[in-house]
């Protein structure tokens, strides 16, 4: 989040998407309707811009409170994609993560925030705890952070759980790929389509904030867990410690402390 954050928060007005977002956020609103809303918002806000540069900013605001109010609206009244059902089978794990890696956009981090809406929340299949352990999976195993979703497959429906997880949450990049690739030098070229990412981008750095507070306050239960935080959070963003070595050390804690 503190690199993404310094790369990707490149304006004041960015700034408030990005703090419309974790608004969202904690208002329940689905991650999907955050992502493109605000998405949304910065792009319309560029369009305007342009035929009206003088009213810009003042229409822009209008817009980052108008859009994503009416997507909450919208959910308010009905459940985003699918019905809430704590029904758990090989297909409907297959349609989770399918869904998920069609919608993910800025960083595979936002991931979680997805994990923790559907998962947890949404169908009660796994726990916060499980999604740590989940996380953790996902960063001292070689590949992408989406390994994470293997693992919850694999706690799921053991190993062919594990695979349906992970073709699921795969398969959709391949075919985004192969279709937009060609066409992604002149989406970028476009201010109103780069200010569009710009604002995908900035919300899912929202959503990634979202997801740390709630998975802080089911990791963060002493003294000792918090001193290791801020100790790794020194070490990660100070001296640019590999993330795994970080890990060791947190474990490494852990273990001593246990034994004690």
């Amino acid at each position: 989040m503190w690199n993404l954050g310094r790369s990707a928060v490149k304006t004041k007005y960015l700034l408030v998407i990005g703090a419309g977002g974790i608004l969202l956020s904690v208002l329940g609103v689905n991650p999907i309707l955050i992502i493109f809303g605000l998405g949304g918002v910065t792009g319309l806000g560029r369009w305007f811009s342009n035929i009206r540069k003088q009213r810009a900013s003042l229409l822009s605001l209008c817009l980052l409170f108008l859009v994503p109010l009416l997507a909450y609206v919208v959910q308010s009244g009905a459940t985003f994609i699918e019905p809430s059902s704590t029904t758990f089978g090989l297909w409907p794990l297959f349609l989770v993560f399918l869904k998920m890696g069609s919608v993910i956009f800025g960083s595979g981090y936002v991931l979680l925030a997805f994990l923790r809406a559907e998962l947890v929340v949404r169908l009660n299949w796994i726990t916060d705890s499980q999604l740590l352990d989940a996380i953790i999976v996902g960063q001292v195993t070689p590949g992408p952070v989406f390994t994470t979703a293997t693992f919850i497959g694999f706690l799921l429906a053991g190993p062919i759980g594990g695979l349906v997880a992970t073709v699921g949450i795969f398969l959709p990049a391949f075919i985004a790929v192969a279709i937009s690739g060609p066409l992604i030098p002149r989406i970028r070229s476009s201010p109103i389509a780069g200010a569009f990412l710009d604002g995908v981008i900035v919300a899912s750095l929202a959503l990634m904030v979202f997801v740390t507070y709630e998975l802080a306050v089911s990791a963060l239960v002493d003294v000792a867990t918090i001193g290791i935080m801020i100790v790794s959070s020194i070490l990660l963003i100070r001296f640019h410690v590999n993330s795994m070595w970080v890990i060791v050390f947190g474990t490494a804690i852990g273990v001593v402390k246990f034994l004690i």
